[in-house]
């Protein structure tokens, strides 16, 4: 067995490396934490992994960084099997979700420290944190302790000791969750730009939708274990394959309604006022009673209950506030999804079926 490639010499950056799980398992006991998961990660990928509280997401994580060991399966950076390669010998770097900075050193030698930690040269030491801090610009942070920085400032230096060792794949587990809602945007937008810069094949973590969306070229939901889709936002979210996907990916989630012999599903911005639709569109009825309306500025949240012909059914309508028509709580409307846009799964299993209820 030979081991991934040794980082690459001062001034060169290491390339993108591919990442594959073969039915990867780890057990706790009697539990799966992760279960048979099959996964390809592409050369200079984003890849996110997202999913509820216990889904497997951070013990795949874990795993793919040497922090676990698989109970069956393989693990194979560029090619190479590094199934039982310890951490260091795999030329991976995580970010963690607390940025596990060392609280005594400044951020300077926080960021040299791993490069202190494998024997790199003082001089070429000084180089590289210089262009990594030069990267994330915190060049003016260097002799500050972690805790004379914000938690953005946190998160770059955190960024910055990852990228310092040229890694071939970067493995980061909700570096964001710590931060305020309006840091967490910029971070984002910042984060996806500096991936790009590097190319390097990265994993991410993470239980929030919005992240997921907007940095993923792909996305992987996982739930009890399994992988339940693997594709672009777009992918997932416009074509769900299964009812858990329909449901967790979108906020609001999709509407589902149990009729025979399917399950219909449509998404919130597509259940809309029948008069918003043209003549001759190929739309379905859904009268609804509205049982309230909540106003966000942008849209406008219409929750209400399906009348007949359709079961009574809890579900929310999504209106831009480019459809300013009045909408009162506690009356009936004529609402209409475009047959496009219905989506069947099975009412069994759950799983996505054709573009119609025949069997």
């Amino acid at each position: 067995m030979r081991r991934p490639s040794a980082p690459p010499a001062s001034g060169k950056r290491a390339q993108a490396a591919t990442l594959e799980a073969r039915a990867l398992t780890k057990r706790f006991d009697a539990v799966r934490a992760v279960d048979g998961i099959d996964l390809l990660v592409r050369e200079g990928e984003f890849l996110v992994l997202i999913g509820p509280s216990g889904c497997g997401k951070t013990t795949l994580l874990r795993m793919l960084a040497g922090l676990e060991t698989p109970t069956s399966g393989e693990l194979l950076i560029a090619g190479e099997v590094v199934t039982h390669l310890p951490p260091r010998a795999r030329n991976i770097a995580m970010v963690f979700q607390s940025y596990a900075l060392y609280p005594h050193l400044s951020v300077y030698k926080n960021i040299a420290f791993p490069l202190q930690a494998g024997g790199t040269p003082r001089r070429e030491i000084a180089a590289k944190v210089e262009q990594a801090a030069a990267m994330f610009g915190i060049e003016r942070l260097l002799a500050r302790k972690p805790r004379q920085l914000s938690g953005g400032e946190r998160q770059r230096v955190a960024l910055a000791r990852a990228v310092v060792r040229d890694p071939v794949v970067f493995l980061l587990d909700e570096p964001l969750s710590n931060l305020d809602a309006k840091l967490r945007t910029s971070a984002r937008d910042e984060l996806q730009q500096f991936q790009r810069r590097l190319g390097t094949t990265t994993v991410y973590v993470t239980h929030d939708q919005v992240e997921a969306m907007g940095l993923g070229d792909r996305i992987a939901v996982l739930d009890h274990g399994r992988i339940h889709q693997l594709g672009t936002p777009l992918e997932v979210y416009h074509d769900p394959a299964d009812t858990f996907v329909a449901t967790f990916i979108g906020s609001p989630p999709m509407n589902l309604l149990e009729t025979d012999p399917v399950t219909l599903g449509f998404r919130p911005e597509h259940l809309l006022p029948r008069e918003t639709f043209a003549d001759g569109d190929a739309t379905d009825p859904f009268p609804l009673t509205v049982t309230r309306v909540e106003h966000l500025g942008a849209n406008r949240l219409i929750y209400g209950t399906l009348a007949p012909p359709h079961p009574a059914t809890r579900v929310i309508s999504r209106l831009p506030s480019t459809i300013p028509l009045p909408i009162d709580t506690g009356r009936r409307y004529e609402f209409a999804v475009h047959r496009r846009d219905l989506k069947y799964f099975d009412r069994i299993t759950g799983a996505k079926r054709g573009g119609s209820a025949a069997p």
